[in-house]
């Protein structure tokens, strides 16, 4: 069986709440990883291929990400002539604290929503890069309360950022908020625990105690997704889970996530991941092993 598996990186914040950091390419840096930080990314040059979670998709200069905490990524370039001395630019920061500043000021809260949505990453889709290189190169270049609100003035741009693309299903969060959020809640928790069940609307809608119309309208303003989008998305997260971590058959695979045949399960992975899963399996494995990720 091949495993690949992050390593788990540990992230010095002793004397610093926000940390930044800037690297080349090649460097021991990149390679497959996570850490209970959340991680504010900018690939400033060069083109490659982004591993978040269960995503692979491509990078650009001026492609800028937020991933969650112990959320796997990596960034690999393709293969250039000569290294590359400054190719990303990033700031890690841990949870607690935004919640402690969002207790003292309120309106902190607002980031709340867009670090829920990083638990899956977020790629801003648009965003100027030459705005995100100054608001970084601010950050970097100062220090004590001048860099937490050089990081906050960034952090505030990039939330009124209105395209913000999420990246992977493999880690999910239960909304917060009124109590039909919660039951909405209850019902994401219950798909991505059982995914491989048969779950209707209508079993789905009982569970959180709503008639079928007033569930699916309330599903889809919660997550984003009609429930069997949804329901989809998950299965093909966890398929892409096991194509990179197992030696499993993909039609042992489609059948183990719970689709019932594999011309459906083919085209559902196509449609969301614009490659086969064989394709996938063979890009995960390749490019993570290169960067050092397959153990």
């Amino acid at each position: 069986m091949s495993i690949i598996l992050p390593e788990l990186e540990i992230v010095d914040r002793n004397t610093h709440s926000v940390r930044y950091l800037e690297h080349g390419w090649p460097t021991k840096l990149c390679r497959w990883h996570s850490h209970k930080e959340y991680e504010l990314h900018l690939v400033t040059q060069s083109r490659g291929k982004a591993f978040i979670g269960d995503y692979i998709g491509e990078f650009t200069p001026g492609t800028l990400y937020l991933t969650g905490p112990n959320l796997p990524h990596n960034w690999i370039t393709d293969d250039v002539d000569t290294p590359i001395e400054v190719r990303d630019m990033l700031v890690q920061f841990g949870a607690q604290a935004i919640d402690r500043l969002a207790l003292a000021f309120p309106e902190f809260g607002d980031f709340r929503p867009m670090l829920q949505m990083a638990q899956s990453g977020i790629e801003f889709v648009g965003f100027n890069p030459r705005f995100a290189q100054g608001h970084l190169e601010a950050i970097r270049d100062s220090h004590g309360p001048e860099r937490i609100v050089a990081f906050l003035r960034f952090m505030t741009r990039i939330n009124e950022h209105a395209e913000k693309k999420v990246l992977s299903v493999m880690q999910i969060t239960q909304p917060e908020g009124n109590s039909k959020h919660a039951r909405i809640g209850e019902v994401i928790d219950f798909i991505v625990k059982n995914f491989a069940e048969e779950i209707s609307v209508d079993s789905a809608a009982k569970m959180a105690g709503m008639s079928p119309t007033t569930f699916s309208r309330s599903f889809q303003t919660v997550t984003g997704h009609r429930f069997i989008e949804f329901v989809t998305q998950v299965r093909i997260g966890q398929a892409c889970s096991m194509l990179y971590s197992t030696d499993e058959q993909v039609s042992s695979i489609c059948f183990g996530v719970g689709f019932q045949n594999l011309a459906n399960f083919n085209r559902h992975f196509l449609k969301m991941k614009n490659m086969t899963p064989s394709e996938y399996r063979d890009i995960a494995r390749n490019e993570l092993a290169r960067s050092g990720g397959m153990v």
